[in-house]
């Protein structure tokens, strides 16, 4: 029996790829460089600011020009985080199921604290998630366990009563070492991490309404 649905954010509960994208393209512009379409930036969104300087600027941290270009990237962002950010497809329809279920749900992400908690209050989430998670909350991002281990505590839930739905091959191996039920998206990013089916997700699904569909199977009688 499940007591708890974690997700990650970016590329799982919300498509916010068009912000993060317009935010490069806009750093590229001021750079004197060529706009990126978004098509080829996508994949890199839930690697954050490094995936994005990567996907745009093709540099790593070890550039001398990372620190700078990374401070700017954040401060764009920070002022266009949910201009054009949406929650996928069948969310909305999948956390209202949770919530009538007596399921909790929360939020378990890399995004730093300062950008978290503003898009979960503009996506109007902030009231209805029972945590909220972000890559500064622990001492240790994903893919550690830290975060995840963090928000089964906030919730009263031992992890194998959990569920972590996530995007990104560190989200299954940041599920994986936590000992919750792992289930990953092919709707999202996918990022650099191989094949979906080499992550060693428990279960694998191309839209939310199919999490909806696992969970009443193993609902328990009324």
């Amino acid at each position: 029996m499940f007591e708890a649905v974690l997700f990650d954010l970016d590329g799982t509960l919300a498509d916010t790829a068009p912000d993060l994208g317009g935010t490069v393209n806009m750093l590229l512009r001021e750079e004197g460089r060529p706009e990126r379409e978004l098509a080829l930036l996508r994949p890199y969104v839930s690697q954050g600011v490094r995936g994005m300087l990567k996907a745009g600027f093709g540099i790593d941290a070890k550039h001398p020009d990372y620190e700078r270009l990374a401070d700017r990237f954040l401060a764009i962002y920070a002022d266009r985080l949910c201009a054009e950010t949406r929650l996928f497809e069948g969310i909305p329809e999948l956390l209202v199921y949770l919530e009538r279920a007596g399921l909790g749900w929360g939020i378990v992400t890399n995004k730093r604290q300062r950008f978290t908690d503003p898009l979960v209050e503009l996506l109007s989430l902030a009231g209805r998630t029972n945590c909220v998670v972000s890559g500064d909350t622990t001492p240790e991002p994903k893919p550690s366990p830290l975060p995840i281990l963090h928000a089964c505590q906030l919730l009263r839930c031992t992890p194998d009563r959990a569920i972590y739905v996530g995007d990104d091959i560190r989200d299954i191996q940041a599920g994986r070492a936590a000992g919750c039920m792992t289930v990953a998206v092919s709707y999202g990013y996918l990022g650099d991490g191989g094949s979906l089916e080499s992550w060693g997700a428990d279960l694998i699904i191309d839209h939310p309404a199919e999490l909806e569909s696992f969970l009443l199977k193993r609902a328990p009688p009324k």
